[in-house]
């Protein structure tokens, strides 16, 4: 089996390279930081403002390194007395009376894309930067670099680039010119991922662009995760801001169990300190799982219902129409639970079932999802099951299986579908089961939050359903993928002379309420990282418990191989995920009706 992430060094001197707990460094940052506001280079358009949380000025961009650091000192590799030393005298500096527009500080920002030539670069990194420089979001002083092993120039990434970007938002006349503004400011450095010299040489690139401002860095890895350390430890070492912040957006998966998630985090915390890591879900971007929150504690109709006295049961449900074209050998590593149940799912659900936090800073909402998943209950074998995709013929047209993929082992056992009940041990949800549903090559491609609501007590039309009183729910469906919506299922009256019951819906459509085009979850959560913003960003902690609740259970699986129920491509999944649903007295609310 591939190693998952590359062995880290021990040594004193590079752990100590990320230390910032001097307790005399920290007073004077903590002053520092309440003096240092710098002029922000552009105005939010409307849609940035209403996904900020925060209150904040439209007119200000505070600049506070996200380790605790002043924007003014070093910030990577200050291990040494010496650059403690230059640290003090930057934060004197700092605190020098500003008096004249000439000696306030100029700031530029970069982002670099690590694996600049692979697919996820192309598709979503680079489009999603342009996005937030075509709706002016970013910084004036900015630049964009590429990095990979891949042999390029500057104009051959900028040919490239320009294949995948689009002024999709809105069809402005100027959309031509700002991709050739946007174009100029990208560049490329090829190099090797653990050459401390190739990084070298990218530092130097990036400090001609920077020419001599205060320099704010944000690297974000598009990288295989074995080599997560050996670009961190390069970066930090070699290509890190000695002026301003350096941050760092790392892509899932973070392990793949308790101990390799432990193991890269103790390996990145060796260069990072845990506010410059930046670890993605990219799920968590996207404008439903964001609403969730603002849909249950900002309408009263909603929050006093938000527990186990009249939510019968949570379904969270995810499904892709197609198999593992071009990654069965990735996902092979992988497996269904890891790559969506563990983090995508598990992250919404955190989220649905947190209490009430303080404030809707990041710490106070994190701390809230830690809660929720230590309070889980362990998940047992018995109410997990694991499905595999096979080929068959429709119509004249065959589809391959998933051991068809030349790439995937023909004895694999592991699971392309699954479905578990898992429960929360806490006075707010004792006793309600939360079903996941996640899978391959599925009849339809969605994802999305069912909440289905208790029957009512003593209903005293309970005779006009007839024996099936699941058709009598309430249920609330917030429908995250493909088509952003919001529906509450209702019984109502059908008009005329008779007393005849019927189930609707009271749908808020986005793309009919909001004609706009929503941003991509990518482009909200780069935001978010320029701007230090980590509420939907997973914390170490999270991570940690996260893995907690799955680890037994994937080994368990693996120890016993547990061979995977076969279901047809383009099937509703297997069987057995009924009769799991059934064994919890539930009805998958995704089967049957307008919802199939």
């Amino acid at each position: 089996m591939a190693r998952h992430l590359s062995p880290c060094p021990s040594s004193s001197s590079s752990s100590s390279a990320m230390s910032y707990s001097h307790a005399t460094s920290s007073q004077f940052h903590k002053i520092v930081d309440q003096f240092l506001a710098f002029p922000r280079k552009t105005q939010e358009p409307s849609w940035v403002s209403r996904i900020r949380s925060r209150n904040r000025s439209g007119k200000s961009f505070q600049l506070k390194s996200s380790n605790g650091h002043p924007v003014s000192s070093v910030s990577l590799h200050d291990g040494s007395s010496l650059a403690e030393e230059h640290s003090k005298a930057n934060v004197q500096e700092s605190l020098s009376p500003v008096n004249s527009e000439s000696e306030k500080f100029e700031s530029t920002y970069s982002v670099t894309v690590v694996g600049a030539s692979g697919d996820l670069a192309k598709k979503k990194i680079f489009p999603a930067i342009f996005a937030l420089f075509y709706e002016d979001c970013l910084p004036k002083d900015f630049t964009v670099f590429g990095y990979a092993r891949t042999e390029m120039t500057d104009e051959e990434l900028r040919t490239m680039i320009s294949k995948t970007l689009t002024c999709r938002i809105d069809k402005r006349e100027n959309c031509e010119d700002k991709m050739t503004q946007f174009l100029k400011r990208c560049f490329y450095h090829s190099g090797q991922y653990n050459s401390e010299e190739n990084f070298r040489e990218l530092d130097v690139k990036l400090k001609e662009k920077e020419a001599g401002k205060l320099a704010n860095r944000l690297f974000y890895l598009s990288i295989p995760p074995n080599i997560f350390v050996d670009v961190v430890r390069c970066a930090s070492i070699a290509a890190s801001s000695t002026s301003g912040w350096t941050r760092v957006i790392v892509e899932k998966p973070f392990g793949r169990d308790s101990e390799s998630s432990g193991e890269l985090t103790r390996c990145l915390k060796q260069y990072l300190n845990e506010d410059q890591i930046f670890r993605i879900d990219h799920y968590l971007g996207k404008e439903l799982v964001e609403n969730l929150s603002v849909l249950r504690f900002s309408n009263l109709v909603f929050e006093p219902l938000w527990s186990r006295n009249y939510i019968r049961n949570v379904q969270l449900i995810f499904s892709e129409d197609f198999g593992t074209e071009g990654r069965g050998g990735y996902f092979d590593h992988y497996g269904i639970i890891r790559d969506i149940m563990q983090n995508h799912l598990l992250q919404i659900l955190a989220l649905f079932a947190m209490e009430t936090p303080v404030s809707l800073d990041a710490e106070d909402i994190r701390n809230e999802k830690v809660k929720v998943l230590r309070s889980m209950r362990p998940l047992q074998l018995e109410d997990v099951i694991v499905g595999q995709y096979k080929g068959h013929s429709k119509g004249g047209k065959s589809v391959p299986g998933y051991t068809d993929d030349p790439t995937v082992p023909k004895d694999s056992l592991t699971p392309t579908f699954a479905a578990a009940a898992l429960f929360i041990n806490n006075a707010r949800w004792d006793g309600v089961p939360f079903l996941m549903k996640a899978g391959k090559a599925l009849h339809t491609k969605r994802a999305e939050i069912r909440v289905q609501f208790r029957h009512v007590p003593g209903n005293l039309y309970k005779r006009k359903f007839g024996t099936d009183l699941d058709k009598a729910t309430n249920e609330l469906v917030l429908c995250v993928q493909p088509d952003e919506a919001i529906y509450l299922k209702i019984n109502n009256k059908v008009p005329g002379l008779g007393m005849r019951l019927d189930r609707s819906n009271l749908n808020l459509l986005f793309k009919a309420r909001y004609p706009r085009e929503i941003p991509d979850a990518y482009e909200r959560l780069l935001l978010d990282a320029i701007e230090g913003e980590r509420r939907l960003f997973i914390r170490s902690d999270e991570l940690d418990a996260a893995w907690a609740l799955f680890t037994p259970l994937l080994k368990e699986l693996e120890e016993k191989k547990i061979v995977p129920e076969l279901y047809p491509y383009g099937s509703r999944g297997p069987v057995g995920a009924h009769y799991l649903a059934a064994k919890h007295n539930v009805r998958w609310g995704d089967v049957g009706g307008e919802d199939s």
